[in-house]
């Protein structure tokens, strides 16, 4: 089992006002085999929560830690952290023109892997993942992203996970702009690289309707910044029913 802590995390981000801070004492574990739901309205800090454990440049932690079984996750490069095994599905992928799906894919595993998988096997498993996730086999050959519909983009971002099998997935409002059958299939991808791996999956949305599909372990509520209320996935069909009105206060805005 392997363990991903977040302790008292302060996160600030340059702003046309200044530094600007957006986490504000973040505390977490998540063990493999586990799935957490990040819940809370918009602005509260859950994509930056993503980010920073990612490594985004943009983002800069001013005190607290981040560590994946004793490492310094924070002293790493971004790479350092995807061969550690930590993966990022982004709320809003991006088009790499000139670069085909195939080679996307086989580059990142090379890389991880520290070695090229076999043409037989590697070709079998992305065929049979591009099946499950009903996608055309000739997105394959397409550009990563160019032209691609939203929940087309999303697909490929499970189709990633499935192959690449990190130990931690985060997934960033995998959720948003699926209708109800492409929610599903994606679900149902994330639902099966769990149980072929035991990864973790720390699933960060607004919305309840994914946590029917992705049951969690436990919900955490993030809002202005900081973790306000826990528990597991009753509290997710709470917050379903009364939303978020109760955790806010109205002389205090969320930050951006």
């Amino acid at each position: 089992m392997s363990v991903l802590e977040i302790r008292d995390l302060h996160v600030t981000v340059e702003t046309e006002a200044g530094t600007t801070p957006i986490l504000n004492g973040i505390t977490l574990t998540m063990n493999t085999g586990e799935t957490h739901a990040i819940m809370g309205p918009n602005g509260s800090g859950k994509s930056t929560l993503a980010y920073t454990i990612a490594g985004h440049p943009k983002y800069t932690v001013t005190s607290g830690s981040i560590t994946f079984d004793g490492q310094d996750v924070l002293a790493m490069s971004v790479d350092e952290r995807a061969r550690a095994g930590l993966f990022l599905a982004m709320q809003y992928p991006v088009e790499i023109p000139g670069v085909t799906v195939t080679n996307f894919l086989r580059t990142a595993k090379t890389a991880l892997d520290g070695e090229a998988p076999s043409i037989r096997g590697w070709t079998k498993d992305v065929k049979a993942a591009m099946a499950n996730l009903r996608m055309d086999p000739k997105f394959a050959q397409r550009n990563v992203n160019e032209g691609f519909s939203g929940g087309e983009k999303k697909r490929h971002e499970i189709l990633q996970l499935e192959v690449l099998k990190p130990q931690f997935a985060i997934l960033d409002e995998t959720d948003s702009g699926l209708d109800v059958d492409a929610l599903k299939i994606v679900s149902e991808g994330v639902n099966r690289a769990k149980e072929s791996t035991g990864l973790g999956v720390l699933l960060i949305t607004h919305y309840t309707r994914i946590l029917r599909y992705i049951r969690p372990d436990f919900v955490h509520v993030v809002v202005a910044g900081k973790i306000v209320e826990e528990g597991g996935p009753e509290l997710a069909d709470r917050l379903e029913e009364e939303g978020y009105d109760r955790f806010l206060d109205p002389a205090a805005p969320i930050e951006a």
